[in-house]
Order: C-alpha cells, then structure tokens, then sequence
C-alpha cells in the first residue's frame, strides 16, 4: 500500500481514542514555559488566537469541538448567509494557538504539570462527597423476616 494512502487510513479511518489525541492545539510561549509542554488537547472553554486562515488574528474562547473534523468552533467567529442567518465556522486545530487553558479539569491540570493525578491527595470536599456516594448494605431477606418475627 502506497504511503499517502497508509496516512489517509490512519486519519480518516482512525479510531475515537485516536481521534480524540489529534485534537490539540501548540501553547503559546508563555504556557510552554510554565507547563514544559508544547501542545494540548482542546477543550471547551481555552481561549485561542488564529493564526491562519480568513480570521487571522481573532481571539476567543472554544464553544463547540468536532473530532470528526478535528476543529474547533470560536465564540465570535461567524460567517453569514445570504438570508442573513449566522453559522459556525470551524477551523482547524493546527491553525491554532492556546494563549489561556480553562482550569476546571484538576486532572488535566496535574497531568500538564507533569504530576500523576492518581497519586495526589484528595482535598477534603472530594473526602466528604465519596463518603456521602457509598452505598450502605442491604438488609438480606433472613434478616428482615427475624426481625418481623421479633416485633410480633
């Protein structure tokens, strides 16, 4: 099988897994000094600079992620029909460049600091709402019987 044509299977015919790793976007340089890494997986809510393309040089936040295109929808970022309706334009996520990461993930965080998020202590909010999530066990049938039977 020709090369191009082995690329293009592992491309187009790439598993979610896959895809999902081949949606990431360069650091800008002050977030490759402070994190030790060159790239991230984008997600919902970094803020972004273009740096190709018709809107070259806008800023703005992600709002929508299409793995299957592996772009990103920009907040601020619409082209118009001849209606006058709006759309989304995705662009592409090598065309990209994340100048802010949303915060929200703890997880992806510690891992872009180069920590492995499984061996970090847990904060006493994540404690206490384990401890409300677990399941207290089940009265079995021979109990609840023994105790009908006491109460008669």
């Amino acid at each position: 099988m020709k090369p191009t044509k082995m690329r293009n299977n592992l491309i187009y015919q790439a598993t979610f897994q896959t895809k999902s790793k081949q949606v990431a976007s360069p650091l800008s340089k002050e977030l490759h000094k402070k994190y030790g890494k060159r790239s991230v997986r984008v997600i919902e809510g970094d803020s972004v600079k273009i740096l190709r393309g018709e809107f070259k040089g806008v800023d703005g936040k992600i709002s929508k992620i299409s793995t299957q295109k592996n772009s990103v929808a920009i907040d601020g970022v619409k082209k118009e029909k001849t209606k006058g309706d709006k759309f989304d334009v995705y662009i592409h996520t090598s065309n990209l460049i994340v100048t802010s990461l949303n915060t929200n993930d703890k997880w992806r965080i510690l891992k872009l600091e180069g920590k492995d998020p499984r061996k970090q202590p847990k904060t006493q909010a994540e404690t206490v709402k384990e401890e409300s999530t677990k399941q207290v066990p089940k009265e079995t049938k021979v109990e609840k019987t023994k105790k009908e039977e006491k109460d008669e």
